[in-house]
């Protein structure tokens, strides 16, 4: 808007204008009564039209053209005095409307009488924040004191927190660089959503803003006892003297329960102390819970519940019956890998069900025949994954478990013994034990099981035996990949330098025959599982990984850079990957593998990150070379685990018949992912129409398999994605596993087509029920109605909006789909947790009244 004077629309308006003439004249005259009875009126005038701010008021633009003259009159005639304070004021709100870009609105609200700033309006405090923040900026450049301003910032956040404002308040606070601020403002009113609106901007904040404002929210939660969140906050920071300081600040012994049933579906592995629980009994129960000792039983009372107890069969899975025209499916296909795809399945199906019709018929049903029938349908290696798919049948449930698997430690076959040792680790991951299954005969088998059991643990007594074997010259090489996988495993995120320099030199002594097969490539994953998500602590290493043979020397770099960065959203990360995949380079280079699946494993920590990554992938598709395409279809199956997106769905399926084998193979397993536990029906029938497709390619027909027993895991009662608790937190072991199974991928007929399809099984780490199981007191199931609909993204709302939208009310246990979120439906109890997810415990309102 120009200077000229506004041209008044009613004779209202034009008594207005003339008013304000008046006022502005006296306000120029010498005697100083008459100018401050001009400006009390002036104010009134414009005060009572800025209480609401839809455009600008009349006021305002009838005194535009005098903003000028006045501040002339104010710097050259009027001596210090509350007069020119008053005038000063005046200014300040006049200043908002002229944006002259000289920050007149602060210069003179800083000259002025210090009044109450609510005072102008909500539009005149927000103005003022703006311009705080660039005059910060420049002054922080120059060098000049901030004391005067930094009290204006006091009292615009105190009135920012009183007006609902939070969002706002955390912005300024961040621009001035002063967060710690905001923790005196808060009060029991505000402090969920100002925490929400930190922990949420947190993800687009540069480090190491982003890990100061998790702190400041997790202090928050601490000061107002909200001990959940702050638990939540403590994991996702991934900070155990801060998960200790909740355990050890809290008192109530339910509320502990409920802080150990979080960790336990985290996969922390936490050996709790006297100060954390000061009674013996207690600290059993707590480190019980901890220990997911109840794990099988909730999950079976799920299965009860929702009427899937009766086992499956692999043709209940394949429904052959529904497949019309080509020949019989399996025609022509060797039995023995059919045999194996029919393990493979039947374990995904009856995952943790203790019962199905292969493994665990008792012997009079089967015929006469020992239970071993099946696993002797198998050859070699074959029965070694049979031998373990007992364990994922048996899985969480240790006595049972140990006991029926003990049999076959017995066996006069060494690929059954190997097997078996694997299914023990496999029924004990993600469980702690008081009788460690500890085996340390050195074969495949017992390293894999070991790495699945004590995954995360961090266990002393692991790494020396591991670590003599990667020491070990006579070593074969798939021993050491194994080893090496496993001690990433044990030790994943914990950047234990002893077990890093042991991979390295393991890296260091191959040959270059030996650098030239694909599991070795397993060992720079490895080694970049001790660093997944600890961002630069990987550095150092990153620079040794220059020294190695060129062949390896760029997928290792590569590698460690996308397991350091993995659940972070880190942009310059993704751009950086991005660029490594835009090279067209000669035909073996390696390195954009992991590029492409890094991009995945950075951008899956937000929607927006990860939808971004899902176009940028399509673009890949359409320019990349062939190497590039083989991982797409890898990179898309990990961003929707266990969430099957329509539109990354149908670019799977079209890519399932792509003419190149290995874009189509991985295209087919990652249709098994992005489907996995959800029983989606669309998928199931594309995966039939495969089956009949490539019913003479025996690759393609195991892949299919496979990508069914997926889709059917645990009859539908499994998830395999890593983040839980409102997709907040991200477990690492579960990420560590489908890691390791997706860089086995990239090479997939010499690992999971060719000996090593017991790679598989790494996936057990990221099997968990998507269940809400709610339990009393007592730690006994408890049916309550909950609504459970799609979760509303509420962060910076005004008001107190519904957070999920299109629910319908069940009765717990529920299942819970990807992107839903559940809310108590009755106010007779009070859940301890504040997400509904896993096992929650409730406790009885003592406030509620039945209704007569």
């Amino acid at each position: 808007m120009s200077e000229q004077c506004v041209i008044p629309t009613s004779e209202e308006d034009q008594a207005l204008k003339e008013r304000l003439e008046v006022y502005v004249d006296n306000v120029q005259r010498a005697d100083p009564d008459i100018q401050k009875v001009a400006l009390d009126r002036l104010r009134e005038e414009i005060r009572s039209s800025t209480s609401s701010m839809t455009s600008v008021p009349k006021p305002l633009k009838f005194l535009r053209p005098h903003y000028s003259p006045l501040k002339a009159y104010f710097d050259i005639f009027m001596e210090d005095s509350d007069v020119k304070k008053k005038l000063a004021d005046i200014l300040s709100v006049l200043a908002m409307t002229m944006a002259t870009g000289e920050r007149e609105s602060l210069k003179y609200r800083l000259l002025g009488s210090a009044e109450e700033i609510g005072s102008w309006g909500h539009e005149y405090v927000r103005n003022l924040a703006g311009e705080i923040s660039q005059e910060f900026a420049r002054r922080q450049f120059d060098d000049t004191p901030l004391d005067d301003m930094m009290d204006l910032v006091q009292q615009i956040v105190a009135f920012h927190m009183k007006h609902n404002a939070e969002p706002e308040a955390v912005d300024l606070l961040m621009e001035v660089e002063d967060l710690d601020l905001l923790i005196e403002h808060v009060d029991e009113t505000n402090y969920k959503r100002a925490c929400l609106y930190l922990t949420s901007s947190s993800s687009y904040l540069p480090g190491p803003d982003d890990i100061l404002a998790l702190d400041i929210a997790y202090s928050i939660y601490m000061n107002f006892k909200d001990y959940t969140s702050a638990l939540r906050l403590a994991l996702f920071l991934d900070n155990i003297q801060h998960v200790k300081r909740v355990f050890t600040s809290c008192e109530d012994l339910l509320q502990k329960k409920q802080f150990c049933y979080i960790i336990a579906r985290h996969g922390m592995v936490l050996e709790l102390d006297d100060e954390m629980a000061v009674e013996d009994e207690d600290r059993e129960a707590l480190q019980d819970i901890i220990n997911n000792v109840k794990l099988s039983e909730g999950y079976l009372t799920l299965a009860r519940d929702v009427e899937v107890m009766e086992p499956k069969s692999p043709e209940d899975i394949y429904k052959v019956h529904l497949i019309d025209g080509r020949a019989t499916a399996g025609a022509g296909v060797d039995s023995a890998r059919q045999n194996l795809a029919a393990t493979f399945v039947n374990a995904f199906v009856n995952a943790g069900f203790g019962q199905d019709k292969l493994m665990t018929v008792s012997s009079e049903s089967s015929s006469g025949s020992s239970t071993g029938g099946w696993i002797f349908k198998n050859k070699e290696h074959g029965k070694a994954s049979a031998a373990a798919s007992l364990g994922m049948i048996l899985l969480w449930d240790v006595d049972s478990g140990l006991a029926q698997i003990d049999k076959y430690l017995h066996s006069n076959d060494n690929h059954i013994v190997a097997g078996a040792l694997l299914g023990v680790g496999i029924v004990t991951c993600g469980i702690k034990n008081d009788c460690d299954p500890m085996i340390l005969t050195i074969r495949i088998g017992a390293i894999m099981g070991l790495g699945l059991a004590y995954a995360g643990s961090q266990k002393e007594e692991l790494k020396v035996p591991l670590s003599q074997i990667l020491g070990d010259a006579k070593t074969p090489l798939e021993v050491l990949a194994f080893t090496a996988i496993s001690l990433g495993l044990v030790y994943v995120g914990s950047c234990n330098e002893e077990v890093a320099q042991s991979i390295i030199f393991a890296l260091m002594d191959r040959s270059e025959a030996e650098l030239n097969d694909s599991l070795t490539r397993l060992l720079p994953v490895a080694l970049g599982l001790l660093f997944l998500g600890k961002q630069e602590s990987v550095e150092a290493t990153a620079e040794v990984s220059k020294t190695f043979n060129e062949k390896i020397r760029k997928f290792c770099d590569v590698t460690l850079l996308s397991l350091a960065y993995a659940g972070t959203g880190n942009v310059l990360k993704v751009q950086k990957l991005l660029g490594y995949c835009a090279q067209h380079l000669e035909k073996n280079e390696l390195h954009q593998g992991p590029a492409v699946l890094g991009i995945a494993l950075v951008a899956m920590a937000e929607d927006l990150g990860l939808d971004m990554a899902v176009r940028s992938l399509e673009h890949l598709l359409q320019y990349g070379e062939q190497n590039i395409r083989r991982v797409v279809p890898l990179a898309l199956g990990l961003l929707c685990i266990s969430n099957p997106k329509v539109n990354v769905m149908d670019t799977l399926s079209r890519l399932s018949h792509d003419t190149d084998g290995e874009v189509s193979m991985a295209a087919i397993i990652s249709l098994g992912l992005i489907g996995a536990g959800t029983n989606n029906a669309r998928i199931a029938g594309m995966l039939r129409n495969l089956s009949s497709y490539y019913y003479k390619e025996a690759g393609h027909l195991f892949c299919v398999r496979i990508a069914q027993g997926l889709v059917h895991l645990g009859k539908g009662l499994l998830t395999l994605s890593p983040y839980h608790s409102d997709r907040f937190l991200l477990s690492p072991t579960a990420l560590a596993g489908l890691t390791t199974v997706l860089f086995a991928c990239l090479d997939m007929k010499n690992t999971i087509l060719g000996k090593y399809h017991y790679l598989l099984y790494f996936i057990t780490l990221a099997m968990q029920p998507r269940m809400l199981l709610t339990v009393d007191e007592n730690q006994k199931p408890l049916s309550v109605p909950v609504r459970v609909g799609q979760a509303v993204d509420v962060v910076g709302q005004a008001g107190r909006p519904k957070t999920i939208t299109g629910f319908q009310t069940h009765t717990t246990p529920v299942l819970l789909a990807a992107g839903d979120r559940a809310e108590l439906a009755t106010e007779k109890y009070i859940p301890l947790s504040p997400v509904l997810e896993g096992f929650v415990i409730l406790r009885e309102n003592p406030d509620y009244e039945e209704e007569k």
